[in-house]
C-alpha cells in the first residue's frame, strides 16, 4: 500500500444528509433514487412534474405522507395521502384483513387484476400492497367526496342532474359487465365517488366479496345489504343484473331523498339489516311517486323488478327515454358538485 496516499474528507460541517428523504430516497436536483429505481422529476417553477400513471410501478408506501383521514367504514380506513417524489394526491384504503397471510396474499393479486380498470367511468387503482395483516389499495382521489355525500348537503337531486350522473355510472357498468365480466356487488352511495370536474366514478368494485369473507366484520354491513338485490339477500344465484337493482335504489333515493323502504317503526328505524332484508324480499319494489316524469318512472320500474330476467340491462337502460330526454341539455354537472358544497379538498 502507498503510504502517500490520503483519504480526503470534508469538514463535518458540511456533511449533510439532507439529500436523503426519511423513505431512503436519494434526491441530488431532479435526480430521485431509492429502492424501486431512478426517477427524474423536474423542479422547475415552470414546469410540474410528470404525475404517475397505474402502468408505472413507482408507487411505494414508503413514498406517501398521510395527510387526513378521508372516510372511515367496511372495516378499514381511507386516506388521503401526497405522494413526496411528484406531490400528486392519492386516496389510500387501508382494509384490516383477519385471515391467513397465503389467502390475504391472494385476495391482493384477484383485486390487482379486477381494479386495473383503464375506464374513464371507473376510479383508477394505482397499486395494491398486503403488509403487516393488510392490505393497502393507492387509489385515484376524488375530491368532491361520494355520492352519499353529495345527499347530506342536497337532500335531493332534480331530474336533469341525476340523468347526468347516471349517463356516467351506467358506462362504468357497461365496461364492468360487458367488458371485464365483473358483477360489482356492492353498488351504493358511497362508492359512487365525484370531483370538482363533474366527473362521476364507481369504486370498491371486487372489495365487497373480500370484506365478506372477513366473518366478523359481516354484521357490520347494513348499508351494504340494503342496497342488495333480492335474489341475492335469497341466497340464489345472480348476475350483473342485481347491480341493476341497486342503481335503481340509488337513483330513487336521490330523487326523493330518503331511502325508498321506510322501517316499520319509522321512530326507531331499522332495527338491524335482517329487518332490511326482510322488507327488500317480501315487500313489493318501491316506485318513483308520480310528481317525477313518465321517463323517470319507467326507469326506475327497469330497474327494480324482483324477477332479474325482467329487468333491463346497463346497455338496455343506456338508452332508455329518461337518459335520451336529458341528452341536448347544458348540464354542468362541474357546477352543480360545487355549487352543493361537496367537500373539496383544503390542507
Amino acid at each position: 500500500m502507498n503510504p502517500n496516499l490520503k483519504l480526503l474528507l470534508p469538514p463535518p460541517d458540511e456533511v449533510s444528509f439532507a439529500f436523503i428523504t426519511r423513505s431512503g430516497t436519494f434526491t441530488d436536483g431532479d435526480l430521485l433514487v431509492n429502492k424501486d429505481g431512478v426517477r427524474i422529476v423536474s423542479q422547475t417553477d415552470d414546469e410540474s412534474p410528470p404525475p404517475i400513471k397505474p402502468s408505472d410501478n413507482h408507487l411505494s408506501l414508503a413514498d406517501l405522507d398521510s395527510i387526513k383521514v378521508i372516510g372511515k367504514g367496511n372495516g378499514g380506513i381511507v386516506q388521503l395521502v401526497r405522494h413526496k417524489w411528484t406531490n400528486q394526491f392519492f386516496a389510500l384504503k387501508v382494509i384490516q384483513m383477519n385471515a391467513e397471510e397465503s389467502y390475504c396474499r391472494l385476495v391482493a393479486k384477484e383485486l390487482k387484476i379486477n381494479q386495473l380498470a383503464q375506464n374513464p367511468y371507473i376510479v383508477v387503482c394505482y397499486q395494491i400492497f398486503y403488509d403487516n395483516g393488510a392490505i393497502f389499495i393507492i387509489l385515484e382521489y376524488m375530491d368532491g367526496g361520494s355520492l352519499a355525500d353529495l345527499l347530506k348537503n342536497v337532500e335531493t337531486v332534480l331530474e336533469p342532474y341525476l340523468a347526468a350522473i347516471c349517463y356516467q355510472v351506467l358506462n362504468g357498468l357497461i365496461y364492468l359487465h360487458h367488458e371485464k365480466h365483473v358483477i360489482h356487488r356492492d353498488l351504493k352511495p358511497s362508492n359512487l365517488l365525484i370531483n370538482h370536474r363533474g366527473e362521476v366514478k364507481i369504486t370498491d368494485f371486487g372489495v365487497s366479496a373480500i370484506l365478506a369473507n372477513t366473518a366478523d366484520q359481516a354484521n357490520s354491513f347494513v348499508g351494504t345489504y340494503a342496497y342488495m338485490s333480492p335474489e341475492r339477500l335469497n341466497g340464489d344465484k345472480y348476475d350483473n343484473k342485481s347491480d341493476i337493482w341497486s342503481l335503481g335504489l340509488i337513483l330513487l333515493e336521490c330523487a326523493t331523498g330518503q331511502f325508498p323502504y321506510s322501517p316499520p317503526d319509522k321512530d326507531k328505524g331499522w332495527e338491524g339489516f335482517f329487518d332490511v332484508m326482510v322488507a327488500v324480499v317480501e315487500l313489493a319494489s318501491p316506485s318513483a311517486p308520480e310528481q317525477f316524469s313518465p321517463e323517470f318512472c319507467s326507469f326506475i320500474s327497469s330497474c327494480l323488478q324482483k324477477d332479474p330476467q325482467k329487468r333491463s340491462s346497463a346497455r338496455e337502460l343506456l338508452v332508455h327515454p329518461f337518459i335520451k330526454k336529458f341528452e341536448n341539455f347544458d348540464v354542468d354537472l362541474a357546477a352543480y358538485f360545487k355549487d352543493a358544497g361537496s367537500p373539496l379538498a383544503t390542507f
